[in-house]
């Protein structure tokens, strides 16, 4: 038996980042290379749209069934954008807490703010592109929005910046590659805490093996003069 036994309850771990910062592309190369980690699926009240998975991309469901969830506080968190919802699910986190394994949520600032103030074990990790001209760069680069829109991006991002102090960790997403063994370190890390320890059990034999071989010890170095 292991002298040190740990929770076996998994971590949650939530990550954000400002716009464009790649957290998506950091968290998928996380969930190749680690089999412990799962990735929570929101809920939303939007429509499905072609690209999407059912249950993978989210849960859909309906605007009142949305609405009947949040009077059965079946979410973390959850929050109204766009005349969409969209929720963290509370049961199906805890299932597989519960199992051991990690879970990862994908969300923004304000509802990482909740779940730290529900579940202050949570662990937060914020993930920030190398600078803002680099943002700027991978915004222009997708062509998908036009300047106003840019700018309001960016309004959000600044914004964003100022709730880095709430968070546990801050990786720099320069190469996917360093930001995801950093974010392992992270988690290995937090695996090591004094907190998580469950019993320090040292069994009887390994005591008396102990005594033992420290009574040996005392002899040989201690020897009686003649």
């Amino acid at each position: 038996m292991d002298m040190i036994q740990t929770k076996k309850r998994g971590s949650l771990i939530i990550i954000s980042g400002t716009t464009c910062a790649g957290k998506g592309t950091v968290i998928k190369e996380l969930l190749k290379r680690n089999s412990n980690l799962v990735l929570s699926t929101s809920y939303t009240s939007r429509n499905i749209r072609k690209d999407d998975i059912k249950d993978e991309t989210y849960h859909f469901i309906s605007k009142e069934q949305f609405e009947e969830k949040i009077k059965n506080d079946d979410f973390l968190e959850y929050a109204l954008v766009h005349n969409n919802y969209y929720g963290t699910p509370k049961f199906e986190i805890e299932q597989i807490l519960s199992s051991g394994k990690d879970v990862i949520l994908e969300i923004e600032v304000q509802g990482a703010k909740i779940v730290k103030e529900k579940l202050p074990e949570t662990i937060l990790i914020f993930i920030l592109a190398p600078s803002m001209e680099e943002v700027k760069k991978r915004i222009i680069a997708r062509g998908s929005e036009d300047k106003e829109q840019i700018i309001t991006r960016f309004k959000t991002a600044y914004q964003e910046l100022n709730e880095i102090s709430k968070y546990n960790y801050v990786v720099v997403n320069d190469k996917v590659e360093n930001a995801v063994k950093k974010i392992e370190a992270i988690l290995i890390s937090e695996k090591c805490r004094v907190d998580r320890i469950e019993e320090i059990y040292v069994a009887n034999q390994e005591e008396f093996m102990h005594e033992l071989l420290m009574d040996k010890e005392f002899e040989n170095i201690y020897k009686p003069i003649k």
